[in-house]
């Protein structure tokens, strides 16, 4: 049992894990935002896949995908394999 008279100290945080913090925040929210961009580009690709669009409009689409996975790639998003395998998976689904 704990005494009446003594109080438990919290421990602070330091100034470098404060803003570790919120750089890991602003950091979540980008690769949040970046990530929704893809996918609405790669649900846009499929429907118009499923509609039998024209293949020119398909092509850009998938174009925008794969742009949007290779600058994914370079700013940390996306690891390597992971928008090689994706970019692969959607060339099979339109030949």
């Amino acid at each position: 049992m704990a005494e009446a008279g003594k109080k438990e100290e919290v421990k602070q945080k330091r100034p470098s894990a404060l803003k570790r913090d919120l750089q890991n925040e602003k950091r979540r929210l980008r690769n949040r935002s970046y990530r929704a961009k893809v996918s609405t580009a790669v649900r846009s690709f499929e429907k118009s896949l499923s509609e039998k669009e024209a293949p020119e409009s398909v092509k850009s689409k998938l174009d925008l995908i794969f742009s949007l996975m290779d600058k994914g790639v370079k700013v940390g998003v996306y690891k390597l394999q992971k928008a090689s395998r994706t970019k692969s998976r959607l060339q099979a689904r339109l030949a």
